[in-house]
């Protein structure tokens, strides 16, 4: 018997079985809340929110990881890998904590410590405009357009402009594009949202002053030492059958969202997610979106910064990197590409008071969302570390106020442990 969703002749959603049972999974690694300074009521009510954010069939397949204190608190999954998508019939795969997900924009800042961990060896310096490493990008008015700009969505080159979707599988076209780029603004004082463009630049770079891809340059630095299976930008051929498929849901996009978009991502909603699941798009590397991870192998990155850049003993980053990294570059103000009010780091997505994008009262947050249900974060006045990742990527719909509960949830149950 199925959950019965009074919007589904709206919503490009899935039919929801009445238990949840058969199709959770819950990892053996999560650690007895009461050592972490909670309850077991705090689990449950924060599970509890979980599956009812599950419960509104947005999401195919949903895995969330949460650590406080540096230990796993929770780490489970419901849902279908692949096969049950809306509409879809044929053989269903049940997702598992250890099924990778594409992390769409979340990969910034992942990207983003990366250039953080170059300048903390003095490869480079974010003051320097991009052209002193990369000498193409100085054209059409380019040349002094800074590393921290690009980081910072400050560079004036936010979007493409219709460009063919096909062009992300030839990276010397997208960087021609780029390098032959008009900015709108080379002062840094337009805070506009650089979807894909910032991070080709940046991986451009880490490839100028390295000599080595930005893949490898993560692999050997962060994914290798940590131990990570995943977490690399696409994933290889083997890999690729367990990534979780994406799909489009929620309700129908019209204008004007529709259009806003197009002028983000440079393609509409659906070509972006249909692209995602085309095995081309993880044999590429999209430094601004297509890392590949688990949500523990999130979580346990963001602890990696919560600890001051230490993980089991092994030194992936200066404390000072963190700090640099995290640091808000400007008051909240309006994002002209997202239409949002957003305060930025050189690299991360911050979150406010009294209300952010990782829940209430959390003003000293950091991490990054991705398109559009991903959410990876470190709250350091609570000491957690989550990961949200999900194979659904609604725009509208009526999963929202079940995600903002749910945020809400964790923020307030997982109780500050100090004030900055």
């Amino acid at each position: 018997m199925a959950f019965s969703n009074p919007l589904k002749m709206i919503e490009n959603n899935i039919e929801v079985p009445k238990s949840l049972q058969g199709i959770t999974r819950i990892a053996d690694n999560e650690m007895n809340p009461e050592w972490l300074g909670l309850t077991d009521r705090d689990r449950d009510i924060i599970w509890k929110a979980v599956k009812d954010l599950y419960r509104t069939g947005a999401y195919p397949a949903l895995s969330i990881c949460i650590r406080r204190h540096g230990e796993i608190l929770l780490n489970r999954s419901i849902g279908h890998a692949k096969g049950n998508g809306p509409g879809e019939t044929g053989e269903k795969v049940i997702a598992t904590p250890d099924t990778p997900f594409c992390l769409f924009s979340a990969s910034k800042a992942i990207t983003a410590m990366l250039i953080h961990l170059l300048e903390e060896r003095n490869e480079i310096n974010l003051l320097n405009p991009v052209s002193f490493y990369v000498p193409e990008f100085a054209a059409h008015g380019k040349k002094r357009i800074t590393v921290q700009q690009i980081l910072s969505h400050r560079a004036g080159i936010a979007s493409f402009k219709d460009i063919d979707p096909e062009v992300l599988f030839d990276h010397d076209a997208i960087m021609n594009l780029i390098y032959e780029a008009e900015p709108t603004n080379v002062h840094g004082r337009e805070l506009a949202y650089h979807a894909l463009t910032g991070g080709y630049v940046l991986g451009e770079l880490v490839q100028r002053v390295t000599g080595e891809s930005i893949a490898e340059f993560l692999r050997k630095n962060v994914q290798e030492p940590m131990g990570m299976r995943n977490f690399n930008y696409g994933c290889p051929e083997e890999i690729y059958p367990e990534v979780a498929t994406n799909y489009l849901t929620g309700f129908p996009i019209t204008f004007p969202v529709k259009q806003i978009i197009k002028r983000v991502l440079g393609a509409e909603l659906a070509t972006a997610i249909e692209l995602s699941n085309d095995p081309r798009f993880y044999q590429q590397i999209i430094p601004a979106g297509n890392i590949t991870a688990t949500a523990e192998e999130c979580s346990r990155f963001f602890q990696c910064l919560l600890s001051g850049g230490e993980y089991e003993s092994k030194r992936i980053f200066q404390p000072v990197t963190i700090e640099r990294a995290v640091r808000e570059v400007s008051a909240t103000e309006l994002d002209r590409t997202l239409f949002l009010p957003m305060r930025y780091s050189a690299g991360m997505m911050l979150g406010n008071y009294p209300v952010g994008l990782y829940g209430p009262a959390s003003p000293h947050a950091y991490g990054h969302i991705g398109l559009t249900n991903n959410f990876c974060w470190a709250d350091p006045e609570r000491m957690i570390s989550v990961s949200l990742l999900t194979s659904g990527n609604p725009l509208v719909g009526t999963h929202f106020p079940r995600l903002v509960m749910l945020l809400t949830t964790i923020s307030r149950r997982c109780k500050k442990v100090f004030k900055k």
